[in-house]
């Protein structure tokens, strides 16, 4: 039973990392949201600024177009000048990639270089593009050329830009093979390992006969920890990643980009922490502790005789959550169908327990009183609306009329003693 839990948490894990792979890394949609968050992070801006500005001067001679446009006097500062300038110019392409229209170029050449990735390595190209051929590249010389004329180049040096200038190549033919075989597996594993995790911790629960509830509180702690593991690994994993391959002059951006770039991850990590939670406090609630008894005890008049008020509040509760999404989990299916899996399992195996506890529980006085004055709140405000309504309709009768309207009222039941003596005084200067 222990050594099924085990399986699972490992299982879970290489399913986390499989979901995240598909879900952000292999989705266009979800790269176009990531694109965006990248283009609007400010380090990222500065870092990709530095870049295009270094492509502008290794492509255009500036120092030339600088010393055409000075006196002859002068021409000698045209290098200097443009030395100088290399700096401020950065900040300015800095302020530009903040414009809506410039940061929509750099989304539209990402998200059109991730789809022709996915392309790629599903191999949906055809006509040449097979595993030993192709290469898929981030292509920014719309960006360049933007940036370049907002900066004040001319357009005939803009235009003079080489073609590959603010190209960055992802990925080369001699990598295809073994990443369109990675694809493959986690289109299959995203799926088919959280059935299997599930068809473990079924297994593990049917096997312990007398101690499911243990079983279930140590499968709740196992939930947390395999959350809490991805979570510290995403923080060290990004630290090894980014001082293995980046310098410390680009630590911060590479830092940015990983947090963006694994950002559902770390929301996966939550979803998972949060439903083991869950179940903790399930296995905790159906424990022989005296506050878990006395909770059955007290819930047991209404899970016993009026399953459908609990069914409504899990319900209820169970739409908010939904409509809150507060991580990824809960904003798919799976997610969503685990989750109310989790909650109808809990309600029907807690009815279960009371039934068996406290067969002969009653609406005790307790919950008479909280009904009663429920119902009791609803009564009053529409026998007001009621005598309201009444009264308004029946301004062009006579007070005599209108006490008698009330009477019969009251003699058939619509009206309480109580609500004909509000009304009569009402009519009556």
């Amino acid at each position: 039973m222990w050594a099924l839990i085990l399986l699972a948490s490992l299982a879970g894990l290489l399913a986390i990392l499989a979901i995240w792979i598909n879900d952000q890394l292999l989705s266009n949609s979800a790269s176009s949201q990531t694109s965006t968050a990248l283009i609007q992070d400010a380090a990222v801006r500065r870092t990709l600024s530095v870049y295009l500005v270094d492509q502008l001067y290794a492509n255009v001679d500036i120092s030339s177009e600088i010393e055409q446009r000075l006196p002859s006097e002068l021409k000698l500062l045209a290098a200097p000048a443009a030395a100088a300038l290399e700096s401020p110019a950065a900040q300015g392409v800095d302020l530009l990639l903040a414009r809506p229209r410039v940061q929509a170029l750099f989304v539209a050449a990402v998200t059109a270089a991730h789809e022709q990735l996915i392309d790629v390595l599903e191999n949906k190209i055809g006509h040449g593009v097979t595993t030993g051929s192709g290469t898929v590249q981030v292509n920014l010389d719309q960006v360049l050329k933007e940036v370049g004329t907002d900066l004040g180049l001319p357009a005939s040096a803009v235009n003079k830009l080489p073609a590959n200038t603010g190209v960055i190549t992802v990925m080369r033919s001699d990598q295809l093979g073994l990443a369109q075989t990675g694809v493959r597996a986690i289109r299959i594993l995203s799926v088919w390992l959280i059935v299997l995790v599930l068809a473990i911790l079924a297994l593990a629960l049917y096997l312990a006969d007398g101690l499911r509830r243990k079983t279930l509180w140590t499968i709740g702690w196992a939930f947390v920890v395999v959350g809490l593991v991805v979570l510290v690994a995403r923080r060290f994993i990004g630290d090894y990643v980014i001082g293995g391959l980046t310098t410390s002059e680009y630590a911060v951006p590479a830092q940015h980009v990983w947090v963006i770039g694994t950002t559902t991850l770390g929301e996966l990590g939550w979803a998972v922490v949060f439903y083991g939670a869950l179940i903790v406090i399930a296995s905790i609630l159906a424990g022989p502790t005296v506050p878990a008894t006395a909770l059955r005890r007290w819930t047991a008049p209404v899970l016993n005789n009026r399953p459908g008020i609990a069914w409504t509040v899990v319900g209820i509760a169970y739409i908010l959550v939904i409509l809150w999404g507060g991580t990824s989990a809960l904003r798919t299916p799976i997610g969503i169908l685990v989750l109310g899996a989790l909650l109808a399992a809990g309600v029907y195996v807690l009815r279960r327990q009371t039934l068996r506890e406290f067969p002969d529980t009653t609406a005790g006085p307790q919950l008479h009183a909280a009904l009663s004055t429920a119902f009791g709140g609803i009564r009053s405000w529409t026998s007001s609306r009621r005598i309201a309504t009444s009264w308004r309709i029946g301004r062009h009768r006579s007070t005599a009329e209108e006490l008698a309207h009330l009477a019969a009222l009251n003699e058939s039941g619509a009206l309480t003693d109580e609500e004909f003596a509000r009304a009569k005084a009402h009519i009556l200067p």
